[in-house]
């Protein structure tokens, strides 16, 4: 529950409203982490002892106010746990990915990619539209089985099933619904030879040839995604996919990691991606604190939605080269400015 003087409501990336929460209002109560009674709209109560601890004094910081009962860290025997890893096995990794072992499929290279990569540049010479890039999975088998494996401890301890497109379920949004025509303003349309790429991205993950990326786990971020290669300007990371909903299902959803898929003028065709039950790499990407210079020089990512073969899609796509070791973030306010990001890291 939360402890609130005053109607500050937090938010999530989408503009959905959010609920109301049950309040307890003490006057001497304060923060067990800072020892301040300041922003009392984001002040958690312990449903077992009562005491209060800011969203952004607690370590990972909560982006919201959870639903349901929450715990504070003495209360609780799970806070701050480092997860348990995924068994770095072939087997059970291809398994968990549904890794497709056909000997039929043609084999793409590194090579084939850089050669891509190559036609790609000298466009820019010649001041033609800069073409996307298909990431270049990282040539030693070991360590893709780690980068694979770090993304299944991740999956595994948020209890979220791999997936790495779009699905419909029943009672959710059909698929009919998502249809860029009617995105208010309109939506830019994906090139055929950049839908070609995205497409490339698609089957080389299908075929555990994954992108140069780990998630690790950071005591004050939780879960965060960094580079284990060098990843070059105009590479597309991901697709970020999840659940497709109407917004208006979503109002009394707490989730801190719902993305808009279409802004439609009638709020009641909007779309929302929910990562919670299904998803990949991209629920694990932070955001930046788009309030401080530092924060905005953080972000060597942009979230872009295009309109692919009549169908919206939502791309994480490199905005700079970014080195080995880098931590991957992006701006969560790149539409409705509603996410509430003053206290990230």
């Amino acid at each position: 529950m939360s402890c609130s003087k005053r109607s500050t409501p937090l938010r999530r990336r989408t503009n959905a409203p959010k609920p109301s929460q049950k309040s307890l209002c003490l006057d001497d109560l304060g923060c067990e982490k800072c020892g301040s009674d300041e922003s009392p709209a984001e002040l958690l109560l312990c449903d077992k002892c009562d005491k209060g601890y800011h969203l952004f004094c607690l370590r990972p910081i909560l982006p919201s106010v959870p639903k349901g009962s929450w715990f504070c860290p003495s209360c609780s025997n799970s806070t701050n746990k480092i997860p348990i890893s995924f068994p770095l096995v072939q087997t059970k990794i291809i398994d968990f990915f549904k890794i497709q072992r056909s000997f039929d499929a043609p084999e793409i290279s590194n090579q084939d990619t850089r050669k891509k990569r190559k036609r790609s540049s000298s466009l820019v010479v010649s001041k033609k539209r800069r073409k996307l890039l298909p990431y270049t999975p990282t040539d030693d088998p070991k360590r893709r089985l780690e980068q694979m494996a770090s993304l299944a401890t991740a999956l595994t301890a948020t209890k979220t099933k791999f997936s790495n497109q779009l699905t419909y379920m029943p009672r959710m949004a059909p698929r009919s619904a998502n249809s860029p025509d009617l995105e208010r303003g309109g939506m830019q349309t994906l090139s055929k030879e950049d839908t070609e790429t995205l497409n490339l991205c698609k089957s080389m993950m299908e075929r555990g040839e994954c992108p140069p990326l780990k998630v690790v786990f950071d005591p004050i971020e939780g879960f965060t995604v960094e580079a284990d290669g060098l990843i070059r300007d105009l590479t597309i990371i991901t697709e970020y996919v999840g659940d497709v909903d109407f917004l208006k299902n979503r109002e009394n959803d707490d989730g801190d990691s719902m993305m808009t898929l279409l802004s439609a003028s009638d709020p009641s065709r909007m779309l929302v991606i929910c990562p919670d039950k299904r998803s990949n790499i991209a629920r694990f990407i932070n955001g930046i604190n788009n309030h401080t210079p530092e924060g905005k020089k953080k972000q060597n990512l942009k979230c872009v939605r295009f309109d692919v073969n009549g169908e919206c899609r939502a791309l994480l796509i490199a905005n700079r080269d970014i080195t080995k070791g880098e931590r991957l973030y992006y701006n969560y306010n790149g539409y409705e400015h509603e996410y509430p990001t003053e206290h990230f890291v």
